[in-house]
């Protein structure tokens, strides 16, 4: 990370100053949301766990210099003020949904609808995902996700997104990320090898790629584990009673082989 200026502490300083106010706000907001998700009938079926944090004013500060840094690599203003703080960045509060298996993803979706719509939440833009896959990006694309990989910044990551705000009268929002357990894998090795600072070692770099695909590939087995697991579960078809025509109706009883059994004589015992 480039050496700080005074100007580009003051800036930081300025907006950190301006959020520690409403950390228990965003605090009491993650607890309320975090219970409404868990205790939902159409998402606790679909989910493993949850995770959510308020951003620490360090954090923040290391966010700000980074976004200081691309408007200054990109020549432009930097647009960031106290008045907009909450807007521009939409991840100081951050909820994670994490579940077993991409099948369970659109019912997490429609679940998360619902309980938007119930709440009275209000979507701050477009739900997007990112992906490196091209099987997800179709799969997601599908599911109505917009995709929002960054060209310049190719990354292994992956993951949903929705930005949420708790009404329209409140400049809070809200970050709900949803992936699978084998994606937070990924995720969680990566943050730490390159968050807030990239790592410097190709070596690493490297084998982040390389379990970024082992993932993957563990994400298609759990799918075909429980697709199987489905199909063989299912009620096995039985197979037609012999004694039913093809018809439908009761076949005639075949006719025994020989002679019919004589009745006995009137008189004489019947031993069996």
């Amino acid at each position: 990370m480039p050496p700080r200026t005074p100007e580009d502490r003051k800036i930081a300083r300025e907006l950190i100053r301006h959020y520690q106010p409403s950390l228990p706000a965003l605090q009491n907001f993650l607890t309320s949301l975090q219970d409404q998700i868990r205790t939902s009938p159409n998402l606790s079926p679909y989910i493993h766990s949850l995770k959510w944090r308020t951003k620490s004013p360090k954090s923040l500060e290391g966010k700000i210099f980074r976004k200081l840094d691309d408007a200054k690599s990109a020549n432009e203003a930097f647009d960031i003020t106290p008045e907009n703080l909450f807007l521009k960045i939409n991840d100081l509060a951050g909820l994670r949904i994490l579940h077993l298996n991409t099948d369970q993803l659109p019912y997490i979706a429609k679940g998360l609808n619902a309980l938007f719509e119930e709440e009275i939440y209000t979507l701050f833009e477009q739900p997007t995902a990112r992906t490196w896959d091209d099987e997800s990006r179709a799969f997601l694309t599908g599911l109505g996700f917009k995709i929002a990989n960054k060209p310049s910044r190719p990354s292994f990551y992956t993951s949903v997104h929705y930005v949420i705000k708790p009404s329209k009268k409140t400049e809070i929002t809200c970050e709900i990320q949803v992936r699978t357990l084998m994606e937070e894998v990924w995720g969680e090795v990566d943050h730490l090898l390159n968050y807030p600072d990239k790592t410097r070692f190709l070596t690493c770099k490297e084998q982040l790629a390389a379990l970024a695909r082992a993932t993957s590939t563990c994400s298609r087995l759990v799918d075909s584990i429980f697709r199987s697991h489905a199909d063989l579960s299912k009620p096995k078809r039985q197979p037609k009673n012999p004694e039913t025509s093809t018809t439908g109706q009761p076949s005639k009883p075949q006719e025994p082989e020989g002679p019919a059994p004589k009745a006995p004589k009137p008189g004489t015992p019947n031993h069996q």
